[in-house]
C-alpha cells in the first residue's frame, strides 16, 4: 500500500510548542514498522513554524511574514534533526523536500516533482513534504498542510490519506461544547459538506482546522483515495488504520 501520512503541528508540539519527544518517538516507529511491513509511505509534516517560534522565545505565532519564515528556517532544521535520528535508528532513511505552489501550479515543475518522489520511494526513502515556508512571499500558498497531504496523495496515486490530528475524527458538532457529539466512523464523499463545521487552528502555532481537512477529503474524494483522520495520541491508530480496522473517521470515496 502506498500511503501519505500527514502530521499536524499540534500532535508534533506540547501546547509550549516544543517538540513532544516521547509521542513524537512512537509515531516515527510506529511509520518504521510500516515501511518494514513493505508499505511505501510519505511523510507530510507540518511543526516548522511552530517549532521555531517556540525555540526563538516568541510567546506566540507572529503575524508578520518575515518573522513567521524565519521561524520555519530555524524550525526546519530541528524537525528534519528529529526525523532523520528517530527513523535512522530504525535503519530507514530521510529525504526532505520544501515545494511551493508553483511546484504544484506549474506543470513542468509539478511533473519534476512527482518524479523525484517517485524515484525516492524506488530508492526505500521516506520523502518527508513541507511547504517551503521560508521563501513563500503568502502565509499560505498550497493552503495548508491537509491540503498539501491531498495534493501530494493524486500527486503518486496513493491508496490511503491518513491525517493524524490530536482529535478523534469527525463529530456531528463540535464536542468541545456538545457533550452530545457523536463521533462519525464513515462519512460517504457525498456527505463530506453535510459534516463540515468551520473551525479554526486546533492550537495557536498550528494553520489547519477541521474545514481544510473537509477540503483534503475532497480532493481525495475525487480521484479515488480514501482519507482517514486519527487521533496521534495513540499512535496504535496508524496501525488500525492501514490495515483496514475501525479507526477515527474514514472518509469513502465515491
Amino acid at each position: 500500500m502506498r500511503v501519505v501520512i500527514k502530521i499536524g503541528t499540534s500532535t508534533l508540539t506540547h501546547p509550549t510548542g516544543l517538540l513532544n519527544i516521547r509521542l513524537v518517538e512512537k509515531i516515527c516507529k510506529a511509520i518504521s514498522d510500516l515501511k518494514n511491513a513493505g508499505h511505501e509511505v510519505i511523510l507530510v509534516s507540518s511543526g516548522a513554524i511552530g517549532m521555531g517560534v517556540a525555540k526563538l522565545g516568541f510567546s506566540e505565532k507572529p503575524d508578520d511574514v518575515s518573522s513567521k519564515q524565519a521561524a520555519a528556517a530555524v524550525g526546519q532544521c530541528e524537525l528534519m534533526y528529529v526525523y532523520d535520528k528517530l527513523f535512522g535508528e530504525y535503519n530507514h532513511i530521510v529525504a526532505q523536500l520544501l515545494i511551493t505552489g508553483d511546484d504544484i501550479e506549474n506543470p513542468v515543475r509539478h511533473e519534476k516533482f512527482k518524479n523525484t518522489l517517485s524515484r525516492l520511494l524506488e530508492l526505500r526513502a521516506i520523502p518527508i513534504i513541507n511547504e517551503n515556508d521560508t521563501v513563500s512571499t503568502e502565509e499560505i500558498v498550497i493552503g495548508d498542510n491537509d491540503t498539501l497531504g491531498a495534493i501530494v496523495a493524486k500527486s503518486v496515486n496513493a491508496d490511503l490519506l491518513l491525517v493524524i490530528s490530536d482529535i478523534d475524527g469527525v463529530y456531528t458538532s463540535d464536542p468541545r461544547v456538545d457533550k452530545n457529539a457523536v463521533l462519525l466512523r464513515e462519512v460517504n464523499s457525498l456527505e463530506i459538506s453535510k459534516y463540515a463545521v468551520a473551525g479554526g487552528s486546533g492550537t495557536k502555532f498550528g494553520t489547519g482546522g477541521m474545514v481544510t481537512k473537509f477540503q483534503a477529503a475532497e480532493i481525495c474524494a475525487d480521484f479515488g483515495c480514501e482519507m482517514i483522520i486519527v487521533n496521534g495520541k495513540n499512535p496504535n491508530n496508524i496501525y488500525d488504520a492501514v490495515e483496514g480496522k475501525t479507526v477515527g473517521t474514514r472518509f469513502k470515496v465515491k
